[in-house]
């Protein structure tokens, strides 16, 4: 028997319901049922009707008998949908906001058919109360305009394992290339995505940022599967979107004043961090091309010293002088 509940909802009832129902060998008496839901009389009234009218379950019987499924139809009644608590939906609902809004809101139009029936699930438990969903508030932060066209026919040649052809043109040079690749996975890396695969021509493993990307089509060809381990080793071993393997580990220092914020961040999966005796905070990180860990290092401006290995330091050091003498040439 199930254990009185008070603090169900609609929907947890509904599955409570269906579940006893099923599972029982004779009919169900009202109040036993109101005792196991945690309800009135009158809501498990009008439960078993919204079980029995909108749910077409094979509900017979009435409150002085009990209440019980057909014998010949309840194997094959299984409740449709999506069913999940009001917690579980309202998170639902969250997630699908963040997806819709990042990326320029490029994926709005994919994910309307989801927000659509996930509101109508919770309207019906709600008894038509509007969720407020301006109370989600998404702030995406330099992100990037992107073809939802070009996104899509990369992330159909992604699934569905084909091999994909398109005209890159990359930031560092401003050069279109037509690249053939066997497509890896998506990879969604500070409100931009990016495209992890296999360059058929240079035969090795390469990101290609898909705002760069245009002219996109999937080819005949079956893709070339790389294993997880040879991607993370090579896309995943060093700092940044861009890493490659590993050439060097750097050591940075935060200030106490940093230390509180540093510590909880996140850099890379390998990260070293210990807290010093005055307060302070030494990271280690892997990395490989160091451009983006200096610009996040340049984040944390006078809070942060990179201590090791030298060379980077220096590159530091370079990119602080140049930075100063921007604001001392109108002097």
């Amino acid at each position: 028997m199930l254990t009185h509940n008070p603090g169900m909802d609609r929907y947890e009832r509904i599955i409570a319901l269906h579940s006893q129902i099923q599972a029982a060998r004779r009919p169900i008496p009202v109040a036993e049922l109101q005792d196991t839901l945690g309800c009135s009389r009158a809501t498990v009234y009008r439960d078993i009707a919204f079980l029995r009218d909108a749910l077409m379950a094979p509900v017979v019987g009435d409150g002085e008998a009990g209440f019980a499924y057909d014998k010949a139809e309840s194997e094959r009644f299984e409740l449709p949908g999506l069913w999940l608590n009001s917690e579980e939906l309202h998170a639902l609902l969250a997630a699908q906001q963040l997806l819709e809004r990042s990326s320029g809101g490029m994926l709005s139009a994919a994910l309307a058919p989801l927000q659509q029936r996930v509101e109508k699930l919770l309207d019906v438990h709600s008894g038509g109360k509007q969720i407020p969903m301006q109370r989600v508030r998404v702030i995406p932060h330099r992100g990037r305009n992107m073809d939802e066209h070009s996104f899509r026919i990369v992330a159909s040649c992604v699934l569905e394992r084909r091999k994909l052809t398109f005209d890159y043109r990359a930031r560092s040079t401003d050069e279109k290339t037509r690249r053939m690749v066997s497509p890896q996975r998506l990879t969604h890396y500070r409100d931009n995505w990016y495209l992890d695969a296999w360059d058929e021509d240079r035969e090795a493993l390469r990101s290609f940022s898909i705002d760069r990307m245009t002219a996109a089509r999937c080819v005949e060809g079956v893709a070339r599967d790389v294993a997880d381990e040879a991607l993370n080793a090579h896309l995943a071993g060093s700092y940044g979107i861009f890493s490659g393997a590993p050439k060097a580990w750097a050591t940075i220092r935060f200030s106490p004043k940093a230390a509180r914020w540093v510590a909880d961040e996140h850099w890379h999966s390998q990260q070293q961090g210990r807290h010093l005796a005055d307060g302070s905070y030494e990271l280690k990180v892997p990395y490989s091309v160091p451009r983006e860990l200096l610009m996040d290092v340049l984040h944390y401006g006078a809070d942060a010293e990179i201590i090791e290995p030298k060379s980077l330091r220096e590159q530091l050091r370079s990119h602080l002088q140049l930075a100063i003498s921007n604001y001392e040439a109108g002097t």
